[in-house]
């Protein structure tokens, strides 16, 4: 069993920028949405920063923090 590579840190004297960070996703009830595997669906409920209950039409699934695979419409 291998252990996953840490993440590579910023030297502060490096003539190379800083890799920038992602600004958060936030998402509201009601909110309409987009899934890499699951498709079309609307926000219907809200742990901030923690997950989102999305209901896809045949499935309710509830999506973890950071929502890498869902965007807002």
């Amino acid at each position: 069993m291998t252990k996953p590579a840490a993440p590579k840190r910023h030297l502060p004297t490096s003539p190379f920028k800083a890799p920038a960070t992602p600004a958060p996703k936030h998402f509201a009830v009601g909110d309409q949405v987009t899934h890499d595997i699951y498709g079309l669906g609307r926000v219907i409920g809200v742990d901030d920063g923690v997950a989102a209950l999305v209901d896809f039409g045949s499935a309710q699934v509830r999506i973890p923090s950071p929502y890498a695979k869902m965007t807002k419409l």
